[in-house]
């Protein structure tokens, strides 16, 4: 079975990404101000996972936001 990407998802991630780099690299938002809109991100998905009846994806896209936290992806770290 192939997966088909998802190609608007991939652009809106890629765009974000660049977004909070440049947010923090220009000093408008600190590292510790990003990863709090990633958590809850993050959290908000894993709510939803929680409900009866959830779209298995809310669960998917909660891992995949606490792997971009973990990994520093949306931050350049020091």
């Amino acid at each position: 079975m192939t997966q088909t990407p998802d190609i608007a998802g991939a652009a809106a991630l890629a765009i974000c990404e660049s977004l909070m780099l440049a947010l923090n690299d220009r000093k408008i938002l600190p590292e510790k101000e990003i990863i709090g809109v990633l958590t809850d991100a993050a959290k908000s998905h894993e709510d939803c996972a929680a409900e009866p009846n959830a779209l298995p994806h809310h669960a998917a896209v909660a891992v995949l936001i606490n792997r971009i936290i973990a990994g520093g992806n949306s931050v350049r770290r020091s």
